[in-house]
């Protein structure tokens, strides 16, 4: 399993460029970027960094979050665009559903939503158990992130939404 695959809500969370990185060709620039602030050295392994990702302190999350946004900046210095890297693979991902009309991706996407949703509904009813409160909310993590990639897929995305604001914004100053 991979750093991504069982890390993925967290990171998305605390470091989302590295994140996105880490699904794309970029992943082993991001692998050195964790592993300079996980284990001290950036030629860790990726082993390495999800054994250190599991034992994350703290000040390791704020740390992930300062180099998330170096790395966020040294992308546009490099003119690498993660948003429209991100933005093909959701686009050939759209076009292989519509060619193959897999049943698949429907059936996750109900049944990611109806996890997500009978959740907190479950929590509002019941409150929340006396054991397993810090993987009951694991799993809502999970499933948010999952059900938010649910709704970019068959929806889009909010960036070309906030790409249009910020040049707005600017355009007035």
């Amino acid at each position: 399993m991979s750093l991504l695959d069982t890390f993925g809500p967290l990171l998305g969370q605390v470091a989302p460029t590295i994140a996105t990185a880490l699904g794309g060709p970029l992943a082993g620039v991001a692998v050195k970027a964790l592993s300079g602030v996980l284990l001290g050295h950036e030629n860790g392994s990726e082993d390495d960094v999800k054994a250190a990702m599991a034992s994350a302190s703290p000040d390791q999350l704020a740390a992930l979050k300062k180099i998330d946004a170096d790395f966020k900046v040294s992308m546009k210095e490099l003119d690498i665009d993660l948003e429209r890297i991100a933005a093909g693979d959701r686009d050939s991902a759209r076009k292989m559903q519509t060619e193959t009309k897999d049943w698949v991706p429907k059936l996750l996407a109900i049944v990611i939503t109806l996890g997500f949703f009978g959740i907190l509904v479950w929590m509002l009813v019941q409150g929340m158990p006396q054991t397993g409160t810090e993987a009951l909310l694991m799993m809502l993590g999970a499933l948010g992130t999952a059900w938010t990639g649910v709704v970019n897929f068959y929806y889009g995305s909010s960036a070309g939404s906030k790409a249009k604001n910020d040049m707005l914004a600017a355009k007035d100053k």
